[in-house]
């Protein structure tokens, strides 16, 4: 086990660590975009992105991106290369306003966490089209890993913080338990060139309607590439 520093906050992090990987040469066969933020006071990352939007959802999509193409020289006809992105079920919930997706109008925590969540369904469903027109060896998946016991709640109301730490035992699941939908996708043989689909414990399973809408893929795909400063390549595949 290695550990590269990488600040999915910070686009400037997120390039340094691409970089950094790079220069080791080795084949990238997984990529798990795990990182995550939940209901956080109204605030910006350092390159002025509403912080659930900029952290989870723009920094996973450059990173990405970025590393996308070592993801195609890896993958084999027998073995692709996967991506797998961690949602939620918040994501029935949430809208994505392609006018504001910084939140700049009403800001809400819930708003905007559910917008980032649902935000992350709609880049693997366009993901998984664009690397199948290419042809890529390379799979990409969403995970909804359920309510898991994290620090990933200090920021709800003291009262919910109260009821979470009488009912964990009973309501939530551990970290491990969390993480095994993810490890699912990552491994499993039973998801071998299997790509463009919504898992909750270790099943495929319906998303959001809204989250199929392959036009608002697009704009959002489009806008996504506009905001962290890259070239839209799925415009030469369709």
């Amino acid at each position: 086990v290695e550990f590269l520093y990488c600040d999915l906050a910070s686009m400037k992090s997120i390039r340094q660590f691409v970089q950094r990987f790079r220069a080791k040469d080795c084949p990238l066969h997984v990529l798990v975009n795990n990182a995550g933020v939940m209901l956080v006071p109204e605030r910006n990352t350092e390159d002025g992105f509403e912080e659930h939007f900029g952290l989870n959802y723009l920094g996973h999509f450059l990173l990405t991106n970025l590393l996308l193409d070592m993801l195609k020289q890896s993958g084999t006809h027998s073995h692709n290369a996967r991506i797998i992105t961690v949602s939620s079920a918040t994501h029935y919930v949430g809208k994505l306003h392609l006018n504001d997706l910084q939140s700049r109008c009403s800001y809400s925590p819930h708003g905007a966490y559910a917008q980032s969540k649902l935000a992350l369904v709609l880049f693997t469903y366009r993901l998984q089209h664009l690397l199948t027109a290419n042809g890529s060896h390379v799979t990409a998946n969403v995970v909804d890993p359920g309510v898991v016991n994290t620090e990933l709640y200090k920021h709800v109301f003291w009262v919910v913080k109260v009821a979470k730490w009488m009912t964990a035992w009973l309501f939530f699941k551990t970290p491990e338990e969390g993480a095994s939908t993810t490890i699912y996708a990552a491994v499993s043989p039973e998801m071998e060139g299997a790509g463009g689909c919504y898992l909750y414990n270790e099943e495929r399973t319906k998303s959001a309607d809204v989250a199929y809408d392959e036009e608002l893929q697009r704009r959002l795909w489009t806008e996504s590439c506009k905001m962290v400063g890259i070239s839209d390549e799925s415009s030469r595949v369709l």
